[in-house]
This record gives structure tokens, sequence and C-alpha cells, in this order.
């Protein structure tokens, strides 16, 4: 039978530590490493309703891209986030993994995911990775031109709804063919050379400032259009591949997918 300290050799593999950034803090959070493991809850966030679910079906694991103690935390006490989310799991014998930036710059990582489902050919990464297909980010071309809006409205349809929706900075005839992307948060590649140069960059949590700056650039006939998209819907669709992949590696532990929403944001007043 598997065990927390078995699957977490797997998950190891497949998203190694050392790939992590500096300042994240994937691995087990929570469980005794030779506690059996016979179901694993994938999630993207480790919040109260998606513990209450992995609680409510019985799942031994629950392994979420976001990782839920990013800084040291002074207290566990319940009547704090982190602390009502722990005290749940240990309740219920439920163990917390978590894959962040270590599951980001793999070849099937988050950013690749949304490649294979937009179709982008020639995909590389970003950045430069331990080897030439892995890094944060993906590039590559769209099988054919399309304008901007067509694009804008293509992701509409492959990505969960949100309150949100798909924002756009750009001529909405703008013809994009060469796309960078990277799943999450990423207005830190915005000054990238390889993100300057493509048509259209896609990310989540775009700031401001620097959004203001690169519309800015796009005036002066430089940059790419931007597409913000909700952060969490951009990496939901890496579930399914890491699903395949603990289903490939682990043959007597059932693994299931979260359909929650946890996007933070309920609705929108359009003005």
């Amino acid at each position: 039978m598997s065990t927390l300290a078995s699957v977490n050799a797997v998950v190891e593999r497949l998203w190694p530590l050392s790939g992590a950034e500096p300042w994240d803090s994937p691995g087990v959070v929570v469980g005794d490493p030779d506690q059996p493991v016979t179901h694993v809850r994938l999630a993207v966030d480790p919040v109260l309703e998606v513990v209450d679910e992995a609680v409510d079906i019985g799942a031994d694991l629950l392994l979420v891209h976001h990782p839920l103690l990013f800084r040291g935390a002074t207290t566990m006490a319940e009547d704090t986030t982190k602390g009502a989310v722990v005290s749940r799991l240990v309740r219920a014998g439920c163990a917390l993994i978590a894959a962040h930036t270590n599951a980001d710059v793999v070849e099937t990582g988050t950013s690749r995911a949304l490649a294979h489902q937009l179709g982008l050919v020639d995909q590389r990464p970003i950045t430069e990775g331990a080897t030439s297909s892995t890094g944060l980010g993906v590039t590559g071309r769209l099988p054919r031109p399309m304008s901007l809006v067509s694009f804008a409205r293509q992701l509409g349809e492959l990505l969960p709804p949100t309150a949100a929706g798909v924002r756009v900075a750009g001529d909405a005839e703008r013809v994009v063919e060469t796309v960078a992307l990277c799943a999450g948060a990423g207005d830190s590649l915005l000054d990238h050379p390889v993100v300057g140069a493509a048509d259209v960059y896609l990310t989540s949590d775009l700031r401001h400032h620097p959004a203001s700056d690169a519309r800015d650039l796009m005036l002066l006939g430089r940059g790419p259009a931007l597409v913000d998209v909700s952060h969490w819907a951009s990496e939901w669709l890496w579930l399914d591949t890491a699903a395949a992949q603990l289903r490939e590696a682990l043959h007597d532990v059932e693994v299931t997918l979260s359909d929650l929403r946890t996007d933070p944001w309920d609705f929108t007043v359009v003005q």
C-alpha cells in the first residue's frame, strides 16, 4: 500500500524540489510519512472549502499547487485561516502536499498545459531552466494567425468561468500569431525580451503600473498586447495533466480533481 512518503517520492520525481524558486515553500505541509494513502485529491488552492471537500470524500492526501505557508507562521490557532486549514486536515488524517514553482518549470507544467490547450506549436520556455525544454513560461505560435479579440474569445471558451473574465489591452483587430504566456502571476516577465518580441502576452495578476507602461509601449509601436486572466483559472487546467501522471505512477491510489472555483472574486458590477 502507498504511504505519504512513497507518494511524496513520486511527487518529487515528477516535480523536483530543486526547480522551486528560492522564495517558494513546496513539499509536505501536513502528514505522517508512514500514513497510508489510497485517495489523492487535486486542487489549486488549500482553502477551507477545498479542505472540507477533501475530508468529506475521504481523501488521505490533498495535493495542491499553491503552498499554504509562504512565510513563517507564529500561530496555528483555529481562528486563523492557516490554523483552521491545518487543524481540519490533522483531525481528518488528511495530508497536504504543495507542488508550486517546481511544477511550473517542468516540461508538463502549468504554462505548458495552457499552451497545449491553445494549440501552440514550436513551444519553448521563456526562461532557461535545467534543460533547454524547462523553465518559466512558454512561447510559441498559434496554428494560424487570428485577431486579438478572437484570441481572447478562444481563451474564454477554454478557461473555467470567473467573475473578472478575460481582460485585454490592445487593438481588438490586432493580428496575433506569436504568443508568450505564463500561467499564474507573470508580470515579472514583462520586460523579458522573448515576451517583448511576442504579439501577445497572456498571464494573470498584472498590476496597474507595469500594465500601463506596457500599453504605452504598444502606442510607440513595440511590445505585445496584454491578456490578463484569473490566476486560479490559468493554473486549474494543469490539474488534468498532474492527475494523469499520478495515476500512471500510483496504481493503487485513486486520484480525483476538485472543480470548486477558488478564484477569490464572486461577482463584478458593470459600470
